[in-house]
């Protein structure tokens, strides 16, 4: 069984149909049916007026949406093991065109507004200092925990003050939203998010992703920008098609809560060996090189993510009863 990420998952059922569906002619680029529904339907869900752009990866939805906030000679702040940081081949520096990321510690890879504001406040003024236009926050984080309502909030007031734009990863939105239990706009715009970058590929997807714009103006040359990126598709109605489908019926919902459920029930099991709360589909686990070993022996497949540290990640599509193994083998170790 493996455990490597959640993008290894396959796609879900009703999104391949929807791409059988969406399989005729039609306008081509973003002017088709789907993709000229998404505001309307990202608005009702979000209980606001936003503008909505799909692209087809999560490097891109996130390097457009901080190229929206921040200009070629400003800074990002965000977390040291943020995704952007450590894992984006530089891409939000290219998109930006050299944007800096401004980098802040803190635990569960989860800025706080101490640490935030000890930052801002760190910045020389003067036109030889690179000066932060954005913030910039993972939900759920690479570590697998949660912002709450209350701690975007506070982020979110921070960057009011400040003038800032406020930007936040969601390529685990769902995941995020499903511990929670909030609506999708309390976590987002009602506490200050500017841009979302609402993933879907991980939670059921083939290859589809979501920028979602609470400040509508922002979007306008985010087109152009997405153009010029290459993620303007030929055909971009099956990335549309893909989103819209899980939207109906909460889908995106209902696959990350089972998600989530397998991650709970590794952590259940795990006891002292958890690294990092269990609140989203990442489990991370204190193990050595021989427990490990026996882990893999018995079919498992995990990442090494730190030394004596391994990192699960479980699927939408993992049942918990299938899970169950890997359960009990941890808590055999």
């Amino acid at each position: 069984m493996r455990f490597f990420s959640d993008n290894a998952a396959p796609a879900c059922q009703s999104v391949l149909d929807a791409l059988v569906a969406a399989n005729q002619l039609d306008t081509a680029y973003d002017g088709d049916a789907w993709s000229r529904s998404l505001d309307a339907r990202f608005s009702d869900l979000f209980e606001t007026e936003v503008r909505a752009l799909w692209v087809a990866t999560g490097t891109a939805a996130n390097s457009l949406a901080l190229a929206a906030l921040c200009p070629p000679h400003g800074g990002v702040v965000c977390h040291r093991q943020a995704h952007i940081q450590n894992d984006e081949c530089g891409a939000p520096e290219f998109y930006t065109h050299g944007a800096k990321l401004m980098l802040v510690e803190g635990e569960g890879a989860k800025l706080s507004p101490g640490q935030v504001t000890a930052a801002l406040d760190a910045v020389n003024r003067g036109v030889h200092w690179v000066q932060p236009h954005a913030v910039s926050i993972t939900n759920a984080t690479e570590y697998g925990e949660v912002y709450t309502p209350e701690q975007v909030a506070a982020l979110g007031a921070i960057c009011r003050d400040r003038d800032l734009g406020f930007h936040m990863d969601g390529a685990r939105f769902a995941n995020a939203v499903a511990h929670l239990g909030c609506s999708p706009a309390d976590v987002t715009w009602r506490a200050g998010v500017d841009i979302l970058s609402f993933g879907f590929t991980k939670n059921g997807g083939m290859g589809a992703e979501a920028l979602i714009f609470f400040k509508p103006d922002l979007a306008e040359a985010s087109l152009y920008r997405r153009k010029r990126a290459g993620h303007l598709l030929s055909k971009g109605r099956y990335l549309a098609a893909q989103i819209l489908a899980m939207l109906d019926d909460d889908v995106w919902l209902a696959n990350a809560r089972a998600a989530n459920a397998g991650a709970r029930l590794l952590a259940e099991a795990a006891g002292n060996r958890l690294v990092h709360p269990v609140e989203a589909n990442e489990v991370f686990l204190r193990v050595d090189a021989g427990q490990a070993a026996s882990l893999r022996a018995l079919g498992f497949d995990f990442y090494d993510w730190a030394p004596g540290e391994v990192r699960l990640v479980t699927s939408w599509n993992q049942d918990v009863e299938a899970i169950r193994p890997l359960a009990d083998a941890i808590a055999a170790l």
